[in-house]
């Protein structure tokens, strides 16, 4: 987690507290919408994108979302039966 801690920022006065990469306004899940819609960490971090982000950038954005899922309770509800 310290790579990540060192790649990922949240400050309540930057992008309303949403979680960043370090030094930049590009937040975790615009990154994470990127390589959900097929791009490589390497295309994301080209010129063509966020000129100034590295790749390790990128992978910090996945392990801090994996972070979060792996420390997630999820509790699953069954949905109520609707009576007519």
């Amino acid at each position: 987690m310290s790579v990540v801690l060192s790649r990922i920022s949240v400050d309540p006065t930057v992008c309303h507290g949403k979680p960043c990469i370090k030094g930049t306004r590009i937040m975790v899940s615009q990154i994470l919408d990127l390589l959900e819609g097929g791009l490589l960490p390497e295309h994301i971090a080209s010129d063509d994108y966020f000129p100034g982000i590295t790749v390790e950038d990128v992978r910090a954005c996945i392990a801090f979302a994996n972070s979060l899922v792996k420390n997630e309770e999820i509790h699953l509800v069954e949905p109520e039966k609707v009576t007519r």
